[in-house]
């Protein structure tokens, strides 16, 4: 299992409650951008539409050697591959619960790419602030055991 991107400011943001798994629709030249890690998560977002589920914002750029695409927009909203009864999952969840859908990585499985995605609830700045302070904290602590 190789990753191709993750999304660092997923958990930094979010509270993670549930991770899912799902597959992509794309294609042929966005599968060979995307296996030389010629993409990026950031600022992407899984959406809602109808009964199915989006992911939205993620760039991938047009692979090298695929020659001129005409009309490819790199940051195209994905179709996502997951189960009816998962979907209705997901998306009671998100509508009554106020969630949000935040996608975390995107990896190979064999020869398939998949995303990993997870049901989170936004952080609010105190938080933030407390787990930069901790971590801090920590920072320093192994610093003075390690040089007493």
């Amino acid at each position: 299992m190789g990753i191709l991107a993750t999304n660092k400011r997923a958990n930094f943001d979010y509270t993670i409650l549930e991770n899912y798994e799902a597959g992509l629709e794309l294609f042929g030249h966005e599968v060979k951008s995307m296996k030389t890690k010629h993409v990026s998560l950031k600022e992407s977002f899984v959406t809602i539409h109808g009964a199915e589920l989006y992911l939205t914002n993620a760039h991938v750029p047009p692979y090298i050697h695929a020659g001129i695409i005409n009309n490819y927009n790199p940051t195209r909203p994905r179709k996502l591959l997951l189960k009816k009864s998962e979907i209705k999952h997901l998306i009671g969840k998100a509508r009554t619960q106020g969630l949000t859908l935040v996608p975390i990585k995107l990896y190979t499985k064999r020869r398939l790419i998949k995303l990993e995605f997870g049901l989170g609830k936004g952080k609010k700045e105190y938080d933030k602030r407390d787990k930069i302070k901790k971590r801090e904290d920590d920072r320093n602590i192994r610093r003075i055991l390690k040089n007493s």
